[in-house]
C-alpha cells in the first residue's frame, strides 16, 4: 500500500467487561480498540485489533462511602462503560468496600511472607492509557520535550519494563536506554516524579543479571547513589525547618497555621522521596549482587545512607533498607562500620513491631551483629534482652531469637542477666515439651551455656525441674542434655546435693552405654559430685568401676575428651580415704604416670593427674605409695617449673605435703627450688648489656625473662666466668679456675672467647682484644683497678706503662702488661 493511497483512519472502541483489581481499590474496565485505515474511496485497506485495559482507581471508598453516589459519577465520567452497567459498578464496588484490605508489598500482623516485594508504580504518573511496545518511537519522542511529557513518557515506559517480557526488546533498542540515563543525569533534581520513574525502568532491568553490564555501562548505579545522598541532605533540611517553625508556632496563632500547612506538605513530599528511596536501594541491592561492585559502594558511604535511612517510619522502604545492611553485615570491616554509626541503637526501636516481615529481616541482621563482642554488650545495655526474650513464643522468629540469646549468653556477664527475665522457664518449656527425640540444637546450646551460672542453674531446679531433666535424658539418651545437666552439677550448693539420687543411673550409663559423647557426659557429672558424705566406695564397688578405669587410662584407650574426664573421675573419688587405698592398689597410680609421660603435651589432662596424686598424698595409706613406691615426686619436681600457671600450683602445693612427710624428698625438693631461684639471678646477670661508649656494664631497671625450659648445669660460664666487671673480656666458661690465673687471663697466654671490643656479643668483629686493666669513671676519666686516675690512649691502653717498685720494673709481657707489683 502507498501511503498517498490512505486517507482515513476509523477508530472504533467496543466495551468488554469490567472487575475488580486484585490488590488495590480499583476497578478495571476491559475494552477491544479496533483502528481501520481507509482507502480515498472509503474502503478499509489496514486494520488492526487491540485488547486494552483501563484502571479506575477509587481511593476514597471506605465503609461510609454512598455507593450508588460512587457508581454513577464512575459510569458518568468513563465512556467505556455503558450506563446499562451501572448496577454491576454498584455491585463491584460494594465488594470492594468490603473486601479486606491487603498491602501489596508488606504482611499483616502475625503474617509474614519471607520476601522483598517490588514496589509499587509511582502514583503520581499512572495513566490511563495502556502503553504499547509498539509505540516506543513516540515515547522516546516525549523525552525531548518538557518535563510533564517527559514524565508522561517514562510512565509509558515503565509501563512496558514492568513486563518483562518487553526488557528484551526495550534493550534492542539502544535509543531507549541511552535517552533514559541522559534524562535521568540531567533532569533528576527537577521533578522526583521523572527520577522516580526512570529509576524504576533500571531497576526493571537490574532484577536480571545479565542485564547489570548495560546499567554499568551508563554509570547509573553512582549516580543514583547520588540522588540518594542529595535526598537524604534534602530530608535534613525540610526536618531542621519543622523544628523551626515548630517552635514558632508556640509563640502566635499566625505560626501555628503556617507550621500545619508546612507540616502537610512535608508529609506530601516525604512520601514522594521514600517512593524514590525505595526504588533506588531496591536497584543498588540487585546491583549489590557482584562483591566488587558492593565494595564500591561501600567506599561511596552506602552504609552511612542506610543507617540513616533506618530512621523513617514507611516500612516497605526500612524492609528493604535492613534487608540491605544485613547482607552487607557479612563482612567484618562492613560490621565495624555500622557499629560507628550506632546501628543497634537505630534498631532497638524495630524490635518488637507489629509488621512480621520486617520484624523477622531485623533480628537477622542482628543476628549477624551479635557475632561481634561489643555489639552484643551494647544490645544488653539498651534492653534488647527482655524483649527478644518476649519474642519466644512467636514462631515466626524463635529460631533466630535463640541464636541471638546463646550468642548473648556466651559472654559470663550477660549470663547473670538471664535471671532477671523469663528466659529459662521459656527454655525450659520448650526442652520437656519438644515433640523430637533431639532437641533443637540453637536451644539445647542456649540452655547449655545459661547453665554454667549458678543462679540459672538454681532456677532451672525449682521445683521438679532437674528430676524432669534427668529424665528425658535418660530416655533419649541425650548427650546434649546431659551436658546441660553435667554444667549443673558443676555448682556448689544445694543443686548438687540433688545429684545425689541419680548417680546410680549415671554410673550405669558409664559401665554399660556404647556412646561416648554420652559416657563422657556421664563421667562429667560423677566427677563433679564432690560431696563430703557420699559414699564413692560403694558406687566404684557395685559397678566394678576400678578394672574399667585402669583400662581406660591405658595410652591410647579412648579419645583424649574421655580420658580427661576418667583422670578427672579418678581425682574426685581419690577424696575418700577407701577409695585412694583401693585405687593405689589396683595399681592406677603407675597408670597416671605412664600416661603422664604419653600426654605431657596436653596441659588439662597434665593438671588433673598432678591433682589426683594432690589428694593421694593426703591419705597416710596413699601416701606411702606415691613416696615410696612411685616416681611420682620426681615428674612433680620435674613439672614443678612448668608454663602452666595451675599445673606449677597444685605441683607446689603437692611437693609441700610430700615434704612435711619425708626429708629426702624434702631435700632434693629444697635443693631443686634453690637451683631454680639461683638460676634466674643468673640469667638476669647475663642479661645485662655493655655500654659500648663507657666500657662497663650498668644494670637495666627491666630484667630478661627467667630460665624456663633450660638447665642451670648445662651453662658453666654462668659459674666460671670472671669476677668482676673492669675487664671487658667475658670468657665463653669451659675453662675451670684453677686454670686462671689472678688477672683472668689463661695460664697458656691463650683466651678462650672472642669478641669486638670486650663485648662477647658482638659477634660480627672476628679480631680480638686483650682485656685491658683499665676502667672509666661514670664522668669518662680512665682509672686503674684501684680506682686512680690515669690516661690511656685512644684505644683504652695506658699511656707511658707502669712504674714498678721491684727488681722486674719496666719490663713487660707480650701482651705489653707490666709484672708484679706497680705505682704511677
Amino acid at each position: 500500500m502507498q501511503a498517498e493511497d490512505a486517507r482515513y483512519l476509523k477508530r472504533k472502541v467496543k466495551g468488554g467487561s469490567i472487575d475488580v483489581h486484585p490488590t488495590e481499590k480499583a476497578l478495571v474496565v476491559n475494552y477491544e480498540l479496533e483502528a481501520t485505515i481507509l482507502g480515498e474511496m472509503g474502503d478499509p485497506m489496514l486494520g488492526e485489533r487491540k485488547e486494552c485495559q483501563k484502571i479506575i482507581r477509587v481511593k476514597s471508598l471506605n465503609a461510609n462511602t454512598d455507593i450508588a453516589a460512587l457508581a454513577r459519577e464512575v459510569v458518568e465520567k468513563c465512556k467505556l462503560i455503558h450506563p446499562s452497567k451501572l448496577p454491576e459498578v454498584e455491585q463491584l464496588l460494594y465488594y470492594l468496600q468490603n473486601r479486606k484490605e491487603t498491602s501489596s508489598t508488606g504482611s499483616k500482623k502475625g503474617e509474614m511472607t519471607g520476601k522483598l516485594q517490588d514496589p509499587p508504580p509511582y502514583e503520581g504518573t499512572e495513566l490511563d492509557e495502556t502503553a504499547n511496545i509498539n509505540d516506543i518511537e513516540d515515547y522516546i519522542e516525549l523525552l525531548y520535550e518538557d518535563i510533564p511529557e517527559k514524565v508522561r513518557g517514562t510512565a509509558l515506559i515503565l509501563q512496558l519494563a514492568r513486563n518483562p517480557d518487553n526488557l528484551e526488546e526495550l534493550l534492542q533498542n539502544e535509543t531507549v536506554i541511552g535517552a533514559l540515563a541522559r534524562v535521568l543525569r540531567e533532569d533528576w533534581k527537577r521533578s522526583v516524579e521523572l527520577a522516580t520513574n526512570i529509576v524504576y525502568v533500571f531497576f526493571c532491568f537490574s532484577s536480571f543479571s545479565e542485564f547489570h553490564g548495560v546499567i554499568a555501562h551508563f554509570k547509573i548505579g553512582a549516580l543514583v547513589m547520588s540522588i540518594v545522598q542529595h535526598e537524604l541532605k534534602r530530608h535534613d533540611v525540610w526536618v531542621d525547618e519543622l523544628k523551626k517553625k515548630s517552635k514558632a508556632a508556640e509563640e502566635s496563632a499566625q505560626a501555628k497555621k503556617d507550621f500545619e500547612k508546612s507540616f502537610k506538605k512535608y508529609q506530601g513530599v516525604l512520601k514522594k522521596q521514600e517512593q524514590l528511596l525505595r526504588v533506588s536501594y531496591y536497584l543498588l541491592l540487585n546491583l549489590a549482587e557482584d562483591t566488587k561492585v558492593e565494595m564500591k559502594m561501600k567506599n561511596k558511604s552506602i552504609i552511612e545512607m542506610l543507617v540513616r535511612t533506618l530512621e523513617r517510619d514507611n516500612y516497605e522502604l526500612l524492609i528493604l533498607v535492613v534487608s540491605f545492611l544485613k547482607k552487607l553485615s557479612i563482612f567484618v570491616e562492613n560490621k565495624n562500620e555500622m557499629s560507628q554509626y550506632h546501628i543497634i541503637e537505630k534498631l532497638v526501636k524495630l524490635i518488637p513491631c507489629d509488621h512480621e516481615d520486617l520484624l523477622n529481616i531485623s533480628l537477622r541482621l542482628l543476628l549477624n551483629l551479635s557475632f561481634d563482642t561489643d555489639l552484643r554488650s551494647k544490645m544488653v545495655k539498651l534492653g534488647l534482652m527482655p524483649k527478644l526474650v518476649g519474642l519466644l513464643s512467636n514462631e515466626n522468629h524463635r529460631l533466630i531469637v535463640l541464636c541471638i540469646l546463646y550468642h548473648i549468653s556466651m559472654d559470663d556477664k550477660a549470663k547473670s542477666m538471664f535471671t532477671y527475665t523469663d528466659c529459662i522457664p521459656l527454655v525450659m518449656k520448650m526442652i520437656l515439651e519438644s515433640p523430637d527425640e533431639r532437641l533443637e540444637p540453637e536451644l539445647i546450646a542456649l540452655g547449655i551455656n545459661l547453665a554454667c551460672n549458678k543462679r540459672n542453674s538454681q532456677l532451672v531446679c525449682q521445683g521438679n525441674g532437674l528430676r524432669l531433666l534427668m529424665r528425658r535424658a535418660l530416655r533419649f539418651k541425650d548427650a546434649l542434655l546431659l551436658k546441660m545437666i553435667r554444667n549443673i552439677s558443676q555448682h556448689d550448693g544445694q543443686t548438687k546435693n540433688l545429684f545425689i539420687e541419680y548417680i546410680s543411673d549415671v554410673a550405669s550409663i558409664v559401665k554399660n552405654s556404647d556412646d561416648e559423647e554420652l559416657v563422657v557426659e556421664a563421667l562429667g557429672i560423677l566427677a563433679n559430685l564432690t560431696i563430703p558424705d557420699l559414699d564413692y566406695e560403694l558406687i566404684l564397688k557395685e559397678y566394678n568401676l576400678v578394672p574399667w578405669i585402669k583400662g581406660k587410662l591405658e595410652p591410647g584407650a579412648g579419645e583424649d575428651d574421655l580420658v580427661l574426664e576418667v583422670v578427672m573421675l579418678v581425682g574426685t573419688v581419690a577424696m575418700d580415704d577407701s577409695c585412694a587405698a583401693m585405687l593405689a592398689k589396683s595399681g592406677i597410680i603407675q597408670c597416671l604416670i605412664e600416661l603422664l609421660n604419653a600426654k605431657q603435651e596436653d596441659d588439662e589432662i597434665v593438671c588433673q593427674i598432678v591433682y589426683v596424686f594432690y589428694q593421694m598424698v593426703f591419705h597416710e595409706a596413699t601416701r606411702e605409695v606415691i613416696i615410696k613406691q612411685t616416681q611420682a615426686p620426681a615428674y612433680l619436681i620435674d613439672l614443678m617449673h612448668d608454663k602452666n600457671a595451675e599445673i606449677r600450683k597444685v605441683c607446689d602445693n603437692t611437693l609441700d605435703i610430700i615434704s612435711e612427710f619425708d626429708e629426702e624428698w624434702a631435700r632434693k625438693i629444697k635443693l631443686e627450688k634453690f637451683r631454680w631461684h639461683n638460676s634466674q639471678w643468673l640469667e638476669m646477670v647475663e642479661s645485662q648489656q655493655m655500654d659500648e661508649n663507657d666500657g662497663v656494664m650498668y644494670g637495666d631497671e627491666g630484667y630478661s625473662p627467667y630460665i624456663q625450659e633450660s638447665d642451670i648445669l648445662d651453662r658453666p660460664d654462668l659459674f666460671y666466668g670472671q669476677q668482676g666487671y673492669d675487664d671487658g673480656e667475658m670468657y665463653d666458661g669451659v675453662v675451670t679456675p684453677e686454670f686462671m690465673d689472678d688477672y683472668g687471663q689463661v695460664q697458656n697466654g691463650d683466651y678462650v672467647g672472642q669478641g669486638g671490643y670486650g663485648n662477647r656479643y658482638n659477634q660480627d668483629y672476628d679480631g680480638f682484644r686483650p682485656g685491658s686493666r683499665v676502667g672509666f669513671l661514670p664522668s669518662g676519666q680512665a682509672v686503674d683497678e684501684y680506682g686512680q686516675p690515669v690516661e690511656v690512649d685512644q684505644y683504652g691502653r695506658p699511656i707511658g706503662g707502669y712504674q714498678y717498685d721491684n727488681d722486674v720494673r719496666g719490663s713487660q709481657d707480650e701482651y705489653g702488661y707490666g709484672r708484679g707489683n706497680y705505682e704511677y
